[in-house]
């Protein structure tokens, strides 16, 4: 179900999916992306073996992860900014959200965390190791955003089927382990790693807090908006 959902690996289609198998999936969430941060660093490899701008490779590693994802996280940024913006009454912002087409505002935002993206990303001295990281760190925080005590804002959809189901000491050791891998990123000062993890967590969570203060709980959309600014916060970190 993680590589199925996060990723466009073909794998076979899950048996049965219940709260126990999505809850395992969001904590593998990670590990699915591996290919996705592979491919994205060979893309960074290439460009500087190459010479090519690192504008033009920065956009072309993450344009890789975005086709490897099939765009699903940058259309949850925008169906989220849409829904946040569109009205202050729930059913009216869940609506907009539901409805999958983009207005200004989704527009707006995701060339807004899209430009932080690439211009961080552009500007790192260690690319390769910045966007391979980068790209982890943002799938390690679903598993804070689908933790015990965080509500589904609709009863049906991928939100209401991940809500709530992976236990919080889980979603904790998650973090940890993810701060403390990210201090062996090879290359950087120790501690620039789990400065990221950090920010990562802490920008989703107030996106959280915001989503679930205004809709009521999380979406499917919202869970993909939260890794995009996690990768965002990331990437400014690591550069």
């Amino acid at each position: 179900m993680a590589v199925g959902t996060l990723t466009t690996v073909p794998v076979p289609a899950p048996r049965v999916i219940d709260r126990r198998v999505a809850g395992g999936a969001m904590m593998l969430a990670p590990l699915a992306a591996l290919p996705l941060a592979a491919a994205a660093g060979l893309i960074a490899a290439a460009g500087e073996a190459l010479s090519l701008p690192r504008l033009a490779t920065a956009a072309l590693a993450l344009g890789a992860v975005a086709l490897g994802s099939r765009g699903l996280h940058l259309d949850g940024l925008a169906d989220t900014a849409d829904g946040l913006g569109a009205s202050y009454d729930r059913a009216k912002a869940l609506d907009v959200m539901r409805r999958g087409d983009s207005g200004p505002t989704g527009v707006a935002t995701l060339v807004f965390v899209l430009l932080v993206q690439v211009g961080a990303l552009s500007q790192a001295e260690l690319p390769i190791a910045t966007v391979v990281a980068a790209v982890v760190i943002g799938r390690c925080t679903l598993s804070m955003s689908c933790a015990r005590g965080v509500p589904s804002a609709r009863p049906e959809g991928l939100g209401a089927t991940v809500a709530g189901s992976v236990p919080r000491t889980v979603a904790i050791a998650i973090a940890v382990v993810a701060a403390l891998a990210s201090t062996l990123i090879p290359g950087m000062d120790w501690w620039r790693g789990p400065l990221a993890v950090a920010v990562a967590y802490a920008v989703t969570a107030v996106l959280l807090l915001r989503c679930t203060q205004r809709l009521g709980g999380v979406t499917g959309d919202v869970l993909g908006a939260g890794v995009e600014v996690a990768v965002a916060a990331a990437l400014l970190a690591l550069a």
